[in-house]
């Protein structure tokens, strides 16, 4: 059973990246958002990593790929966390910080993803998202390359 708070300060990028073909997708929700389980707040602008907040006690991104498992029905060998991706994201409510986790799958999710009501996405067809998630895709791509 989730804790039901635990992505009060906390989202998930999910993302699939091919080891032959190289071929990178994000996914992306109803709603559009590509954070998971719900987009970030209106007026959310991503920090630079020298303006991050911390010392708070924080959550381990393992958690959240174990509530976003059980929250997407997912098994549980479906998703693996990217120790090197954290983002924060200043938000009108506080911080909120980002983590990245990859499927890892030979192929691409798309029919799972279809039938939890979400798509698979490259980069050019996530263009015209808010400020703060086109730049998360961003640092995103560029940790993945």
């Amino acid at each position: 059973m989730p804790q039901s708070n635990v992505f009060a300060n906390h989202r998930l990028l999910l993302y699939y990246k091919g080891d032959i073909s190289a071929l990178t997708l994000f996914a992306q929700h109803s709603t559009g958002s590509i954070c998971f389980p719900e987009p970030l707040p209106a007026l959310s602008s991503a920090l630079e990593p020298e303006e991050f907040k911390s010392g708070k006690v924080s959550i381990h991104p393992a958690m959240l790929v174990n509530n976003i498992n059980w929250l997407l029905q997912l098994d549980n060998d479906l998703l693996r966390v990217e120790p090197e991706f954290s983002e924060q994201i200043d938000t009108p409510g506080g911080i909120i910080t980002v983590h990245m986790a990859r499927f890892m799958l030979l192929d691409p999710p798309h029919k799972l993803m279809q039938s939890r009501d979400c798509r698979m996405r490259t980069l050019p067809e996530l263009r015209g998202r808010p400020p703060a998630e086109m730049e998360l895709l961003r640092r995103a791509y560029t940790k993945v390359m």
